[in-house]
């Protein structure tokens, strides 16, 4: 069981652990191979010390949520620090613009989707930056977009159908981006949200057939793909089933 590096704080002081301390962690924690692991799967970064998931979360649960350390971790520029930077932030703490300039430091799918799934889609703003995001140029923060929808299929129980089929005009809107980390995150986007309730998987469905009707190689690839999954008994089995609820017990 690590040993924790300090007290848990959403500000930033006090007691809260020096950055270089966090660095040396993840320094320590680092090698080669890990680093020739990340190219395999196409992590490029200039800047790394080759640091498994693992150890990344491991360090993060005995550093806690910590606003201050988490812009310092960011700052620093190094691939592991940011990763870890997505941990321990406080998503209360997150302004829209600290998201716009995070996304446009995103260089590469890991960072992009580890930020946009642990960290952004629990923020205030999720659902504004899926809008802004998904018109962006650059490849990785229009990716960010369709990361972040995806995550929000997921995390957040609260959001009406209504604004995830505004989220599948925006997959169709995108579909055409033939930029590889593009288009997956917009078919995984397609198929998250399919898998969401059966209301959504049918919007999915008709989003998707369109979609693999288009004369466009990408859109029909995106729409083709998702459709072998929102089709299948497997996923309407899933949906299909009630949602429990929790029975008050009278005395």
């Amino acid at each position: 069981m690590p040993k924790p590096l300090a007290k848990r704080s959403s500000e930033g002081h006090g007691d809260c652990p020096d950055v270089n301390t966090a660095l040396d962690c993840l320094k320590k924690k680092g090698s080669k191979a890990g680093i020739e692991g990340m190219a395999r799967y196409a992590i490029t970064s200039d800047r790394a010390f080759g640091v498994s998931m693992r150890d990344i979360q491991t360090l993060a649960k005995t550093l806690g949520r910590n606003h201050g350390l988490a812009a310092q971790l960011w700052a620093s520029g190094w691939y592991e620090a940011r990763m870890l930077a997505a941990y321990v932030e406080d998503p209360a703490c997150v302004t829209a613009k600290q998201m716009d300039q995070w996304c446009q430091d995103f260089d590469n799918w890991a960072i992009c989707d580890t930020v946009c799934f642990a960290l952004f889609d629990r923020t205030s703003h999720a659902w504004t930056k899926v809008e802004q995001w998904s018109r962006r140029k650059q490849e990785f923060e229009k990716r960010a977009a369709f990361a972040l929808l995806w995550g929000l299929s997921v995390h957040d129980k609260n959001a009406s159908d209504d604004q995830f089929t505004a989220g599948l005009d925006l997959v169709e809107r995108a579909a055409n981006d033939e930029r590889n980390f593009v288009k997956k995150a917009v078919n995984m986007a397609l198929r998250a949200v399919g898998k969401r309730n059966l209301v959504l998987n049918a919007a999915a469905r008709e989003a998707a057939s369109r979609l693999a009707a288009s004369a466009n190689v990408t859109e029909r690839w995106i729409g083709k793909d998702a459709l072998r999954e929102l089709t299948s008994a497997t996923v309407i089995k899933r949906i299909s089933k009630p949602v429990r609820t929790t029975k008050k017990i009278s005395r």
